[in-house]
Formats: C-alpha cells, sequence, structure tokens
C-alpha cells in the first residue's frame, strides 16, 4: 500500500485502505510521514456514533485521527521553515487564511477550517494515514530531547493553553478544573505555570483522582454522583475552606472555574463554586441541551466564555512548556498499538482503560 490508511464508514464500521500519497499541490505545503496518532474522546464517540453532529457518509468514509506526531518526508518549492528528516507535532487543521476570523487573528474560528477527520462537505481526511500533508506553518518543529510519542501531547496540551489563555489565569489565584480526564490533567498542570496558587480537581472516579494526585500534586475532590450540584459545591468550599459568607449560591473564594469533563452537573457545580465577578471557561463538549444556573451566573456575574480548539500562539506555547519540561507529559502515556489494530486503541479509551492511547503509524 502506498498511503494505508483506517477509514470509518459509520459505527462500529472501520476499514484498512490502501489511500493515494497526497500530492505537493501548494508550494508551502509539506508532507508527514506519520509516527503516532493518538485517541481522544471524539474518536470513540464517532466509533460508536458514527460522528458528532455530521455524521460520516457510509459511502465515501473518512480517515480517522487529529492528534498526530511524524518526520518531514517531503517539502514543497516554497518552505523555509522545516526540511525533510524534522521531527514536528501537527496541528491538524487549516483555516482559509481569508475571513474576517482569520485576518482578526481567531483563526480557529474560521468558518471554513479543514479540521482532520471532519465529515464535510467537503471531507477532510484525518491522520491515522502514512502520509498527511498540510501547510508549513501549521508543523512545529520538536527538539530532539522530546518522542515522537511525546510530541501527540501537544494537541491537547493546546488545548489546555487555551483554555487556560481564556479564563485569564493570573498569580495567586484558586483555580478549580472539573473532570480529570488528559484535558483536565493538562488544564491544571498549565495553571500551574500561569501562577494559580491552588488548583483542585473535581471527578467523580477516586482512582482518576488518585492518579492526579501523583501525577500532579494537587489537591483533589470526588463529587458525590448521588448529590446535587449544589450540595457538592457547598462540600468542596467547605472542605478546602473556601467558603465565604455561608456556603449559598452566592459561591466561595474560588477565583476561576475550568470545566473539562462536559457533564451537566459538572457545570452546575462550577457555576456554584465561584466567587462573584468570578471566571468560568467551558472545554469540555457534552450534551447540546442541559440544565443550566443562570440566574447564578448573572447574579454573580461571571465572565462565562466557551473554549473552542486552540489558537494563535498556543501551540507554540505548548511545545515550550513541554520542551523546557514545564509540564510533563510522558506519565500521560498508557499503550501503543499497531496501526492495523486501531480499533483496539479506541476501545481501550472507551472502556476508560489508560490515560492517552496512542496509535503506532504503519511501519514498511
Amino acid at each position: 500500500m502506498q498511503n494505508p490508511s483506517i477509514v470509518l464508514y459509520g459505527a462500529k464500521t472501520a476499514k484498512l485502505e490502501a489511500k493515494e500519497i497526497p500530492g505537493l499541490n501548494d508550494p508551502y505545503d509539506v508532507l508527514v510521514r506519520i509516527a503516532y496518532v493518538g485517541v481522544c474522546g471524539s474518536d470513540v464517540h464517532f466509533w460508536h456514533h458514527g460522528g458528532i453532529g455530521k455524521h460520516v457518509n457510509p459511502n465515501t468514509g473518512i480517515v480517522m485521527g487529529h492528534e498526530a506526531s511524524g518526520t518531514i518526508h517531503s517539502i514543497g518549492s516554497a518552505v523555509s521553515s522545516v526540511s525533510v528528516g524534522d521531527r514536528v507535532a501537527i496541528e491538524p487543521g487549516t483555516p482559509c487564511r481569508f475571513c474576517s476570523a482569520c485576518k482578526n487573528g481567531t483563526y480557529h474560528l474560521c468558518r471554513q477550517m479543514r479540521f482532520a477527520a471532519a465529515p464535510g462537505p467537503p471531507d477532510t481526511q484525518g491522520t491515522l494515514c502514512k502520509f498527511f500533508k498540510i501547510s508549513e506553518d501549521f508543523v512545529y518543529k520538536i527538539d530532539e530531547k522530546i518522542s515522537l510519542e511525546e510530541a501527540v501531547l501537544v494537541e491537547p496540551t493546546s488545548v489546555a493553553v487555551h483554555a487556560v489563555k481564556l479564563a485569564d489565569v493570573r498569580p495567586g489565584e484558586t483555580v478549580v478544573v472539573m473532570g480529570s480526564g488528559t484535558i483536565g490533567l493538562l488544564v491544571a498542570a498549565v495553571a500551574r505555570q500561569f501562577g494559580a496558587h491552588r488548583i483542585i480537581l473535581v471527578d467523580i472516579l477516586e482512582k482518576k483522582l488518585e492518579f492526579a494526585r501523583g501525577y500532579l500534586g494537587v489537591e483533589t475532590f470526588c463529587a458525590d454522583v448521588k448529590s446535587t450540584p449544589e450540595d457538592d459545591a457547598a462540600r468542596l468550599l467547605t472542605k478546602f475552606g473556601l467558603e465565604e459568607f455561608g456556603t449559598d449560591s452566592t459561591g466561595g473564594k474560588v477565583d476561576t472555574v475550568i470545566e473539562a469533563s462536559g457533564a451537566a452537573s459538572s457545570i452546575n457545580m462550577g457555576v456554584h463554586l465561584l466567587r462573584p465577578g468570578g471566571k468560568y471557561v467551558q472545554t469540555g463538549v457534552g450534551k447540546p441541551k442541559i440544565e443550566f444556573p443562570i440566574v447564578a451566573v448573572s447574579n454573580k456575574e461571571l465572565m462565562f466564555r466557551g473554549c473552542f480548539r486552540y489558537g494563535a500562539g498556543d501551540y507554540e506555547l505548548a511545545v515550550k512548556l513541554i520542551t523546557k519540561g514545564l509540564v510533563q507529559v510522558k506519565p500521560l502515556l498508557s499503550s501503543v498499538t499497531p496501526f492495523e489494530d486501531a480499533t483496539r486503541a479506541w476501545d481501550k479509551t472507551a472502556s476508560g482503560e489508560g490515560i492517552k492511547n496512542l496509535i503506532e503509524g504503519p511501519r514498511d
């Protein structure tokens, strides 16, 4: 096979297929020989449901994968920032570069963004293949001391960087992170680098919080699935001495909440934790409609923001944080699955096995 690829045709239907090697039609294109591809929650959702919002066309299918690293295989005639053989992390989306969002520096909000493994029309093929084409300014050289396995984690670290920047985390703040999956753990690690004085990770699984304590040394709180978000918020504030003027809906002394689970109860709890004038960033993706404490958001005049992927400068900062060892990603790597058995890696993640499971790129 010239370019072996894992193609999803629908829920629980994926095939290993031969694709053509992409041509370098633009002088600024590069071709990356994929080394590793990470598995995230969206991959699992596609595997179980055939898509998120837009579903995969069962007649054409789509190549999966968007968290990836590799080596530059060939370059276009005008490429100057990378050379053949360079080891790179891949930012897996290309904007139009001409719309108002792109020209205003928010290219991640481009409505014509071509993001890897996104159904169309037109479909955008993903990174779960041998050769992946992208523009040179969306690959990032990595230091020799960073492995290609670790380089896969630049993508989720960039999500964390974007979330923390949106939250405007400042030195001395108390930050609560809702959810201790890959993104939640990395958000906590990045928030520490932005100067957060106190970080508390919240989850409903004690096993995940145990890992978080060992990985980051942060405080943790296990929410009770049988309790209400208001009661869980009150318990957290009391446990950590953060209550102020009682423990009612006015909240405590929490400056910032970054939600990384998407669960309705987690979202509600986060709102009730915040002090008046506090900051909330929604990073986790959950159900499109939930019951929401809008009165508390208004009465406390919270700064409430959505968070979508990553934008200008986020990948560069993520690479620097990992290179300098300020954010450790190696402990998050749990397994590597051979390319031909990619669906096994999706099943591992779906069952809650490991933190970050990888799929190895095709071998010769």
